[in-house]
């Protein structure tokens, strides 16, 4: 289906095109552009609710400023959809998160509008500043560099660290805030707070809005107006709001707040900005969701529906006819909660995903023993170490991606101190549309990396319970890592009783008879069941063996294996590189074994988006992949026998 986008909208192929319209036309173009996202979204998926909610901003950003020469940075994307429409990426839309389409999130790559790529939380300030200074060293002082970042990534270390630099640089930055109250769930924490008083502080804003007329006009005042209008400026905000502004505190020029969806009255304030040098912040508060009214008033379920009815609003899901399995994150926060009942040791932490890894449950049936920190994982593991000083089982989930953020709290703050921290690493392996930035490749190799951690991986819900319980057990008071994919698992009956795993343990799946095995870790290992049922209607009948643990391996179970067969296969849904079939060679290398070995994985390369059946097809690990395997290594092992009989 072709959606069909407004007149004006459908005239603009560039930010150029966009500037031949008149100033009072961009009202209607807000509108439709809206309408555009809603159409398309509703049809062909992705992001929603952040996207509408900076309409007016991006419409008016590429109005006043000179993109791409102006450098326009987008923290995390969500919010970049009007953006790409308005580049030259109206006709792609179709494609956006599609295996060998559009990117849902800003790219270098893709566009020269996109200054800076992104996936991740908090880097915006830090990159725009980065190319400010690039630019006075290289003499383009008219250049432009505007960061647009939303006060959930504000609570980031990140953030706060550029801004610090950035008032100390004095370069040519614009700061615009874009204050909604959210990321995908609602915002926690001080800053948020200190926001909110800003916003609904009436007097504030009343003589706020003075200023800015008197900032319209001036001229007026002599020959240095910018000096004395930040002189009103500032004995304003110390004096009606009873304390000193955060922003100006860090040498930025703070100003607003201002209504994020009067796309006119943007325009004005950011032509204002173009002339106002050195480092400055434009607070801009906005609704997520804005003109879909389902969207604004249910925030987090719009961050991305799925599929939709635009009038109705209905979200499709589809209607199984049996039992279905349950998500992993799902398993998870249940599983959170009967551990907590049964040990008063247990806590839960989260930085800012409680709905995306399932904490919710636990954070509604215990509120006092779950813990959202914000979009800061570093303080998420440290905050975690913290409890586990004092006898607490901290759980700390994170995705595998987001955990790359925290690797030096992993190292220094929890495993040099043997703390018993259990990591849940969410959404490892593919994370599917969302594409390279949100991949999990990597945790395998950098977590087995660490003393004292245990690296594990569950084929299936009962693993990841029973691995969730074997890690609250007094003998694995350490570190201790799980790793568990986006979706769903493969068990409708799941709800079993919890057991524990003898860490370092892997299990038989099939005992083959042929001369190939295959050692699966995790999630992946139920396509390896597919292949080896493949290779059995074809007469080989090839053993499967779920390791369990890529740290410490089982030893006793390699030794068996590589006993008794002649060659293996290892899958893992990681990196090859110092991945789990890498710790399967270097146990091969230290004990003389010599046997030809097939490692597959993620390869060493950057793997775009699509869905996760695509992306293991692509790699060659998914059912037909792994079987293919086999039966090369079955053709090494026959070529080997056949020689050596020709040598006798």
């Amino acid at each position: 289906m072709i959606v069909e986008p407004g007149p004006l909208l459908a005239a603009i192929d560039s930010p150029a095109d966009l500037k031949e319209l008149r100033e009072d036309q961009l009202v209607q173009l807000s509108q439709e552009l809206r309408q555009f996202i809603v159409d398309s979204v509703s049809i062909y998926g992705g992001h929603f609710g952040a996207s509408l909610g900076v309409v007016e901003l991006t419409v008016a950003l590429h109005y006043v400023f000179n993109t791409p020469y102006d450098q326009l940075v987008w923290d995390v994307g969500h919010q970049a959809y009007g953006h790409k429409i308005l580049t030259g990426r109206r006709a792609q839309f179709p494609t956006n998160r599609k295996y060998g389409g559009m990117s849902g999130f800003p790219k270098r790559k893709e566009s020269e509008y996109d200054a800076f790529g992104v996936g991740h939380s908090s880097t915006s300030i830090g990159a725009a500043l980065g190319m400010a200074v690039a630019s006075d060293y290289k003499k383009e002082f008219d250049r432009q560099h505007i960061a647009v970042i939303g006060d959930g990534a504000m609570t980031a270390g990140m953030a706060f660290e550029a801004l610090n630099h950035a008032g100390v640089a004095n370069t040519n930055l614009l700061v615009i805030l874009n204050d909604n109250c959210m990321s995908i769930d609602p915002n926690v924490g001080a800053l948020k707070e200190y926001l909110t008083d800003i916003t609904t502080s009436r007097t504030y804003n009343r003589v706020r809005d003075e200023l800015w007329n008197v900032l319209g006009k001036l001229s007026k005042f002599g020959p240095n107006p910018q000096q004395i209008a930040r002189k009103v400026e500032q004995a304003m905000k110390a004096t009606l709001m009873k304390q000193s502004n955060l922003f100006e505190a860090l040498n930025l020029r703070y100003f607003g707040p201002v209504d994020g969806h009067d796309v006119q009255h943007l325009v004005s304030i950011l032509n204002d900005l173009k002339s106002i040098p050195g480092p400055k912040l434009l607070h801009c508060v906005t609704v997520k969701g804005k003109g879909y009214a389902l969207a604004e008033k249910d925030q987090t379920l719009w961050h991305a529906p799925g599929l939709f009815d635009k009038i109705t609003g209905e979200i499709y899901k589809k209607v199984p006819d049996k039992p279905q399995p349950p998500k992993y994150q799902d398993v998870f926060g249940h599983t959170m909660v009967e551990l907590a009942e049964q040990n008063d040791k247990v806590m839960g932490v989260t930085p800012a995903m409680p709905s995306g890894c399932s904490l919710n449950i636990m954070m509604a049936a215990m509120p006092e023993r779950a813990f959202d920190v914000g979009i800061a994982e570093q303080h998420a593991v440290t905050f975690s170490a913290g409890l586990a000083t004092q006898g607490m089982i901290p759980f700390c989930n994170i995705y595998s991606s987001f955990m790359q953020r925290a690797y030096d709290q992993v190292v220094h703050d929890v495993a040099l101190q043997d703390l018993h921290v259990v990591f849940c690493l969410d959404r490892a392996g593919f994370a599917g549309a969302d594409g390279p930035t949100h991949h999990g490749a990597y945790d395998l190799a950098y977590m087995r990396s660490i003393p004292n951690m245990v690296v594990s991986a569950p084929m299936n819900e009962e693993e990841l319970r029973n691995l969730m319980y074997t890690a609250t057990l007094p003998e694995n008071a350490g570190p201790f890592s799980i790793r568990y994919p986006r979706g769903e698992g493969v068990m409708p009956e799941w709800r079993k009783p919890l057991q524990r795993i003898a860490v370092g343990t892997g299990r038989t799946v099939r005992e083959g008879s042929g001369d190939v095995a295959i050692l699966s870790i995790g999630h992946i290992g139920n396509y390896a069941v597919k292949a080896t049922q493949l290779l059995e209607a074809e007469g080989l009948d090839t053993g499967h063996y779920d390791l369990r643990f890529c740290k410490p391996l089982d030893e006793e179970l390699l030794h068996q294996v590589l006993r008794r067969y002649k060659a293996l296969v290892t899958v893992e849904d990681g990196c090859l590189q110092g991945g789990c079939g890498a710790a399967v060679l270097e146990f091969m290398a230290d004990h003389g074994y010599s046997l030809p070995v097939k490692r597959l994985g993620i390869p060493d390369r950057v793997v775009e988006h699509g869905s996760q059946d695509e992306l293991y097809k692509e790699c060659g690990f998914d059912a037909a992949g792994i079987a293919q395997a086999v039966r090369e290594q079955a053709a090494k092992v026959t070529a080997a026998k056949t020689e050596k009989l020709t040598l006798r």
